[in-house]
């Protein structure tokens, strides 16, 4: 099974006041799309992701050409760009797909993954938030009727469905419908209700900006990852520490350029995002690894951060050995981490001990390093 996300950004947002389309203005310190974007790429489920840009060229396109995206031209209205969205993803294996505006911009993974799981039993699924509100009808500025608000429901997205079933429905849909919902029961696909998320806005309004800017520097998801790792000394005049080389009688044995601090760190930060290891990143088997420069892993774990939605709220590295010294050069280290980190150096924390002489490191036979990182919401 291959589930894809069609995000939906062609939009014009002309509600939302003057300036950039909504998915472009900043809220809470990232682009709306960006926030949308890393709640999709944060999901293991998700296996591909498809998203729908204006149709005219632009820094749209441009900052988003060669990203880890299928991207599509939107159309003048919401289903022809979902049908482009949906054809772009044709012949990548997809199987199940879920359509979401980006303007909801705080969707959490729950919800992601609740309606994952609804289409289990139904072609289709989709959020909604049962109405508890009385419902009014007005004329004139007044008050002119009410309405049973019983069995009714505020449509949000994402909006899920079998993906040859979606197609096929938006293919025999004559046009006018208001989400893609409405295209599925046209075609008489069985839609389950998933229970929505209040907190699952759509930008639409100037003001929806300030709510949705609360509830996402509300979210303070902490995330705390440890890493580890050990290298043996071998032929060579120096080693290489948390990016800096530091003269030695003798080099560090290993597939890359052996920094084992460097290891640690990014291990730590692979954790923290539930992500693995250096290994499954970078396989030692693969050639095109021998000899490069750890800051490459590095700079993969912190990127990668980024895109789930994290920044790097400190990291702090422990290397253990007999020799080299590490004080004279610590300051160096902090400065070179910090740098491929993207973070000030006061956030990156390098320091050393030694084993009182037992063990391998005590022996004098290999270096070993401990890390942590702390990632917090960006």
């Amino acid at each position: 099974m291959t589930i894809a996300a069609l995000i939906l950004a062609a939009g014009r947002g002309a509600r939302a006041g003057p300036g950039a389309a909504k998915q472009w203005r900043v809220v809470a310190g990232r682009r709306v799309i960006d926030w949308t974007l890393s709640r999709f790429r944060a999901c293991p489920r998700i296996d591909r992701i498809a998203l729908v840009l204006p149709a005219e060229a632009g820094e749209a396109w441009d900052a988003f050409d060669g990203a880890d995206l299928i991207l599509a031209r939107g159309g003048t209205e919401r289903a022809e760009s979902v049908r482009s969205g949906l054809a772009a993803l044709a012949g990548h294996g997809v199987t199940r797909v879920l359509i979401h505006d980006a303007a909801r911009c705080c969707v959490s993974q729950r919800l992601i993954g609740a309606v994952i799981d609804a289409l289990d039993q139904a072609e289709g699924a989709a959020p909604g938030l049962a109405v508890t509100d009385a419902l009014w009808t007005g004329a004139d500025g007044a008050v002119a009727g009410s309405r049973d608000r019983a069995g009714l429901f505020a449509a949000q997205t994402p909006q899920g469905f079998h993906y040859d079933a979606i197609v096929a429905a938006h293919a025999a849909h004559p046009g006018g419908a208001a989400d893609d919902v409405e295209v599925a029961r046209a075609a008489g696909i069985r839609v389950a209700i998933v229970p929505g998320d209040p907190d699952n806005l759509k930008i639409t309004q100037a003001s929806d900006f300030d709510r949705a800017a609360r509830i996402l520097r509300g979210e303070m998801e902490i995330r705390l990852g440890n890493g580890f790792d050990v290298h043996a000394f071998g032929p060579g005049d120096h080693v290489t520490l948390c990016g800096v080389s530091v003269p030695h009688e003798r080099g560090l044995v290993g597939h890359s350029d052996a920094d084992v601090g460097m290891h640690a760190v990014t291990d730590a930060i692979y954790g923290a995002l539930a992500r693995g290891d250096i290994g499954q990143h970078f396989p030692p088997s693969d050639p095109q690894w021998k000899g490069a420069a750890s800051a490459v892993f590095l700079r993969h774990a912190a990127g990668l951060a980024r895109d789930m939605g994290y920044r790097v709220g400190n990291v702090d590295c422990t290397l253990i050995c007999e020799t080299p010294k590490i004080g004279p050069h610590s300051e160096a280290m902090r400065a070179a981490m910090a740098q491929v980190l993207g973070v000030e150096k006061d956030r990156v924390s390098v320091k050393a001990t030694t084993s009182e002489r037992l063990g391998f490191t005590g022996r004098g036979e290999g270096i070993a390093a401990l890390a942590s990182a702390t990632l917090v919401p960006a």
